[in-house]
């Protein structure tokens, strides 16, 4: 059985992640030179939580890789069709609603904090979070990211 890292999608998606990055921060998501593969095993077995959504009205959820599922206390296929705006309270949607939309006109923010939620209803606080925003190879923006190292349960 394949790990979900090995999937042509999750490969070609994991470029995207990185390209991205790499285009609005300057900055490399995982230092190294890398194969494809590699790379993606490495981003998705990695300490700090990547994840991403897609362009939808509601952005449903199509990456998270294994520190992000663990957090989040899901498997891989409950997290990629969750809309990203359950992995926050309520009260807490807007706040994150309103930075995403700075990250879409800005390309990126970095040092977020927010409070999240997982499926068990368990909070934690994350700090130090960049989100930045998707393009595809022609360009187009896809979604947008996130990624930290920092958190702390509640």
């Amino acid at each position: 059985m394949k790990s979900i890292w090995q999937s042509d999608l999750v490969i070609a998606h994991t470029q995207t992640l990185v390209r991205s990055f790499k285009h609005f921060t300057r900055r490399d998501l995982l230092p190294g030179n890398f194969s494809e593969n590699e790379l993606a095993q490495r981003i998705f077995e990695s300490p700090f939580v990547v994840v991403s959504h897609g362009m939808e009205a509601d952005p449903v959820l199509n990456y998270g890789n294994q520190t992000a599922l663990s957090l989040w206390e899901m498997s891989w296929e409950e997290f990629t069709r969750t809309p990203s705006r359950l992995t926050a309270e309520m009260p807490n949607r807007q706040e994150r609603a309103l930075l995403l939309g700075i990250a879409a006109r800005r390309g990126f923010i970095d040092n977020y904090s927010g409070i999240r939620i997982s499926k068990s209803g368990r909070r934690f606080q994350i700090s130090r979070a960049t989100i930045w925003n998707l393009l595809s190879t022609s360009g187009e923006p896809c979604g947008q990211a996130a990624t930290f190292s920092a958190w702390r349960f509640l």
